[in-house]
């Protein structure tokens, strides 16, 4: 049973050729020099049956681990938090799921509602004036900051904590290759960005400091003492964070943070391999107009009823490529949708709760770990719902043993940092129960 995806029978390729004026698909190539040509078949298996490729790739997706079937405490960027049904019920409308950009708001409206509610659960929970209607994700949003920040400040040189997301900071390396950016790295001490280097590099060549709270660490940063920093020199402050610490700490908004931005995966997205995942970005209404991506807007119409349409959308797309503040294409809206509707179907109180069970159990964690033989605190910051700990075992054998009794160990942060070599960066959420974290500890103090 071949059951071919390509309808066309020879007859009908044949037919194409003598169409276009030639014999064979071969006579197509003729302008390319024989010695370019690959001069036998592609090293590939040969093709399956419908049923057998069924088969195939239902024995690698066996190969996968689960985290609805393991106990996971990997974070690092993306977490295991618990998803209420109603969000997967949503997304499969088939209005939603099928719609692209909403060019003609006059059949989007129902989108274009879901978006702007976004923007304005996006601008509650940040503490800002104005969010636009996604990005990528949480590394592509910081880097659009930084390059609004250097923008609007006519400055080039750029404070990077080194408590950045790793991968956050590579990409922010990436897009300043072609602009002409200076990043300069601040170190940190005791998990928490270096104050007094930062104090000695901040100058009035400086666009913008870069900080993330929680951090990469987990640690909870001091973000209105370097907002007072940066501000001394007109320097901007760009603040990435976790949207579930928001639950409970202080919107970066109301501590002078210029920008804020984040990954929104937290937000009823499921970890899925590594996304797709959605970027948030907010700022003060001052950057509103140099925002990249698009914003939702509300208004009225003709009959002086209520509506929305895409207000800005100040990409080269849309404006004079000189005029543009970007080039970032798509915007997330599905997985926008989804932060929508996870955050409504919470609410205030039950947002709170999120954040406040992933406190309490990660401390639980923490106390239990570093009380265990072998275990040791390596950072004595506050820390929200991860944080590192150093194992008497490398971590990727702590793991290889995790793994063996169901069990998602943490992030080996010796991959990115050479002095953490030997520690563990452990998330908790909501969803891990104290049984689970009484196992993990149990696992790795037997190990030691």
């Amino acid at each position: 049973m071949p059951w071919s995806y390509l309808p066309h029978t020879p007859q009908d390729r044949q037919a194409m050729l003598t169409a276009i004026g030639v014999k064979a698909v071969e006579d197509l190539f003729v302008d390319i020099p024989a010695d370019l040509r690959l001069a036998r078949s592609l090293a590939l298996p040969a093709a399956m049956s419908e049923p057998e490729l069924a088969v195939h790739m239902t024995a690698l997706a066996d190969k996968n681990v689960s985290a609805g079937e393991y106990a996971c405490f990997l974070g690092g960027g993306c977490y295991d938090h618990y998803i209420p049904s109603v969000v997967d019920h949503v997304l499969r409308r088939s209005e939603f799921y099928t719609a692209y950009t909403q060019y003609q708001p006059e059949i989007s409206q129902g989108y274009l509602q879901a978006l702007w509610e976004y923007q304005s659960l996006i601008c509650e929970l940040t503490g800002m004036a104005v969010a636009n209607a996604s990005l990528y994700d949480g590394g592509t949003a910081l880097a659009e900051a930084a390059m609004l920040a250097a923008g609007a400040t006519g400055r080039g040189e750029l404070l990077v904590a080194s408590t950045i997301h790793p991968h956050y900071r590579t990409l922010l390396n990436t897009y300043a290759i072609d602009r002409g950016y200076t990043i300069s790295g601040i170190g940190y001490q005791d998990g928490q960005i270096d104050s007094s280097a930062l104090s000695t590099k901040v100058s009035k060549a400086t666009a913008a400091i870069l900080l993330q709270t929680p951090n990469f660490f987990g640690c909870i940063e001091e973000v209105e003492a370097i907002a007072d920093i940066a501000h001394a020199q007109g320097a901007l402050v760009i603040v990435a964070v976790d949207p579930i610490s928001l639950g409970i700490l202080e919107a970066p908004g109301k501590l002078g943070a210029d920008i804020v931005v984040g990954e929104g995966q937290s937000l009823g997205i499921p970890l899925s391999f590594g996304g797709p995942y959605l970027g948030f970005f907010a700022a003060t209404e001052k950057f509103m107009r140099k925002m990249p991506g698009r914003i939702v807007g509300q208004t009225t119409d003709q009959e002086g009823k209520r509506g929305f349409v895409l207000t800005l959308q100040a990409r080269e797309q849309h404006i004079r490529r000189e005029k543009a503040t970007s080039n970032i294409c798509s915007n997330e809206a599905l997985c926008a949708l989804a932060a929508a509707v996870y955050l409504n179907t919470v609410g205030k109180e039950g947002f709170k709760q999120v954040a406040a069970l992933s406190l309490q159990k990660a401390h639980y964690a923490y106390k239990k770990l570093t009380s265990a033989k072998g275990c040791d605190a390596v950072f004595a910051a506050p820390f929200f719902k991860e944080f590192v700990v150093r194992l008497p075992k490398s971590v990727a054998e702590c793991n290889k043993h995790l793994l063996a009794d169901n069990i998602i160990g943490g992030l080996d942060l010796g991959s990115y940092y050479p002095e953490l070599s030997g520690c563990m960066l452990i998330a908790v959420t909501e969803k891990r129960s104290c049984a689970e974290i009484d196992r993990l500890v149990a696992r790795l103090e037997a190990m030691s």
